[in-house]
């Protein structure tokens, strides 16, 4: 195997693929990234495997001859990061699974393993077929990803559950104490089901969706993604990349009866103004125990978010909003309430509030469908 190619591609590629080798690899062949060079194509792809989540990503490069071999990823990864810019080669011409880098500044020799340890990716070949407009699946993971479980013991509540409609994409996800939907319409681009119609509900781990996120953000395309799913198992394909998953196992909840139909109180208010305002009163709020109080008034068309941090101090703030409904005392963790307004796509922000114990639901004015749920906590006097 012989290539030329520039620091620049190998170096952003090899930190793509690099965030599905393990920490601690059940095999040492899986600490290593697999490099093919094809000569026909004129392409290298890389690829890094746990054996849970799978990245192939591929650049162009000049290929003098091909073939495949897979080296430390940390280790190459740390050595192309320091490489200055410009081209490079990597020559395996000594053989024993050995590479030598030359670059302008000197060369290295970098030892790996055969590629014919490397557990090849999944391929589904049957199963169910979807396009995704990319577009629309960006601003599904923006919208719902941030409230899915980090605890690994609450398991499916760690994925976010995805269902493929013709009509649109809907994503939910929820920890427990909040619950974030989405739904994008069909004018964003329609979902279509290859080989079949209705419905395709996967839940995918948000360690999944959070690299995918990733790697649709460094490449900007605006194609369709492809999403193959058997049962266990999902791939993504688009362009020179490719991410495959498990699926997370088990019933994801029926999360849609968690939100209320009806309202008694309503609240209007400037998205900014209430983040900035909490953000202030969590400096106190982080100090005590996160929870922040929340005052509706109706008569003043106003609300008032306020902390009690005992032997630390208190904070008052006023912020308009337009009010419907009697007055209101409620408390929220103020983490889960910031974490939602700030992905809330809109100007002003509604609020739908019943009892002081009961779900609240904001929703964005005038902007995609979202809906963000939460907890509310109970005010001990």
């Amino acid at each position: 195997m012989k290539l030329a190619c520039t620091q620049s591609d190998l170096s952003t590629h090899l930190s793509l693929v690099s965030r599905a080798v393990p920490s601690r690899p059940a095999h040492p062949v899986l600490a290593n990234v697999k490099l093919t060079a094809d000569e026909a194509t004129q392409r290298v792809s890389l690829t890094a495997f746990d054996l849970s989540l799978g990245i192939r990503t591929s650049f162009a490069a000049k290929i003098e001859a091909g073939g495949e071999i897979t080296l430390p990823a940390k280790l190459l990864g740390d050595i192309v990061a320091r490489l200055p810019d410009g081209e490079m080669v990597l020559d395996d011409d000594l053989g024993e699974a050995t590479v030598t880098i030359k670059s302008a500044s000197g060369k290295y020799q970098v030892r790996g393993m055969g590629a014919e340890e490397f557990p090849e990716l999944p391929i589904i070949e049957e199963g169910d077929v979807a396009q995704l407009p990319a577009e629309a699946l960006i601003e599904g993971l923006k919208g719902a990803l941030f409230a899915a479980s980090t605890d690994e013991t609450k398991q499916v509540l760690t994925g976010v559950h995805v269902t493929i409609q013709a009509e649109g994409l809907e994503f939910a996800a929820t920890d427990g104490h909040r619950l974030a939907v989405v739904q994008t319409s069909s004018e964003e681009g329609a979902a279509t089901i290859v080989g079949g119609e209705g419905t395709l509900d996967v839940t995918i781990p948000g360690k999944t969706l959070r690299e995918l996120e990733r790697m649709l953000a460094a490449h900007q395309s605006t194609e369709a993604i492809a999403l193959r799913s058997e049962p266990g198992q999902v791939v993504f394909e688009w362009a020179d990349q490719r991410l495959t998953s498990r699926l997370l196992e088990g019933q994801y909840p029926n999360y849609r009866q968690l939100i209320p139909k009806q309202f008694a109180r309503q609240v209007t208010v400037e998205r900014r103004s209430l983040i900035s305002a909490l953000e202030r009163i969590a400096v106190l709020a982080d100090r005590k125990n996160n929870i922040v109080k929340i005052s509706l008034d109706s008569a003043q068309q106003q609300i008032t978010v306020s902390v009690d941090a005992q032997d630390v101090g208190s904070g008052q703030e006023a912020v308009p909003a337009q009010l419907t409904g009697e007055d209101l005392d409620i408390a929220f963790n103020v983490k889960y309430l910031l974490d939602g307004l700030k992905v809330l796509p809109s100007t002003e922000v509604q609020i739908q509030v019943n009892t002081a114990t009961s779900p609240v639901v904001l929703v964005p004015i005038g902007a995609m469908k979202m809906t963000y749920l939460v907890m509310p906590v109970q005010i001990r006097s």
